[in-house]
Parts: C-alpha cells; sequence; structure tokens
C-alpha cells in the first residue's frame, strides 16, 4: 500500500472517529468542556500532511460536520477553514515546536475558532453564548500531546505492517 493511499485511509478513519465523538452526548457541565475533535485532528493532519490536507478538504469536513451534527450549514466549514488557514500559514514554525508549545499553539487556535464560532451567532441574533462556552479549548489543550502520540503511533503501526 502506497503512503498516499495510507495517509487518506488513515485520515478518513481518524475524521470519522472525530465525528463520532462529536455526536456523543455528555452531561451537564461535562459538555462545556466536549473538545472540538475535529479541530484537533485536522490540525494534526495539516501539520503533519499538508500536501493532502488543505483548505479544499478543511471546506467538505466542515460541510459533513454541519450535515452530521445539524448545525447551520457552512458554520464549521468556515471554522474549519479559518483554523486550515492559520495552521497552514504558521506550520513551518508550528511543526517543529516542542510538544508543550504545540498545545499552547493549538489553544490559541481552538480559542480563535471560539471567537469565529460567536461571531457567527452573534450575526444570528442569538446573542454571546455563556462564560461555559469557552471551556472546550482547555480541554484541547490538555488532549492534544495524547492525540499526537496517538496518530503518530496509528501511522508507525501501519508502516510496519505495509
Amino acid at each position: 500500500m502506497s503512503r498516499a493511499r495510507f495517509a487518506s485511509s488513515l485520515f478518513l478513519f481518524s475524521v470519522l472517529i472525530a465525528l463520532v465523538l462529536g455526536l456523543i452526548p455528555l452531561p451537564g457541565l461535562v459538555a462545556a468542556f466536549k473538545p472540538f475533535w475535529l479541530a484537533l485532528v485536522l490540525t494534526y493532519w495539516v501539520l503533519e500532511a499538508p500536501e493532502h490536507v488543505g483548505l479544499g478538504v478543511a471546506f467538505v469536513v466542515g460541510v459533513a460536520a454541519d450535515l452530521i451534527f445539524g448545525t447551520l450549514l457552512g458554520e464549521h466549514a468556515l471554522r474549519l477553514l479559518v483554523l486550515t488557514f492559520i495552521v497552514q500559514r504558521f506550520r513551518p514554525r508550528l511543526r517543529f515546536f516542542p510538544i508543550g508549545q504545540q498545545s499552547l499553539a493549538v489553544f490559541a487556535l481552538l480559542i480563535n475558532d471560539r471567537i469565529v464560532a460567536s461571531a457567527v451567532r452573534v450575526f444570528l441574533g442569538e446573542g454571546l453564548p455563556p462564560l461555559a462556552f469557552w471551556c472546550s479549548p482547555i480541554t484541547g489543550l490538555l488532549l492534544w500531546p495524547f492525540l499526537v502520540i496517538a496518530m503518530e503511533l496509528a501511522r508507525q503501526h501501519r508502516r510496519r505492517s505495509t
């Protein structure tokens, strides 16, 4: 199996897992800490395989997320496009940060995503989101190192098995 084909299959699998994790309902206050799994997975792939994952892929994944989650059509697409653009722009630096600094950068990206999401809601007339809306990036900050390790292990396992 070629590396490009492997990258595609692992990418699709990871996006599918992120979509499923995003659909899992969480109770009460815990729901505020639910990470934006698609943003984390997409950020990983833009950093690791920019030749395969770019703005077009981010748009398609975002529209798929809008359809699956039942949100305003284009909201996730816009959020993921902004995130992907920023990651692509700063990829040369982000790629070689130590994992702790990468986590902080991902935290900043997730805060920016929350700003975009709240702007969309304000433009729709829904008003400002509650304070708990801003808790999700903290979970992304804490999960980023584990996501990177898990994805790297999956990639290494597939390389050894082919």
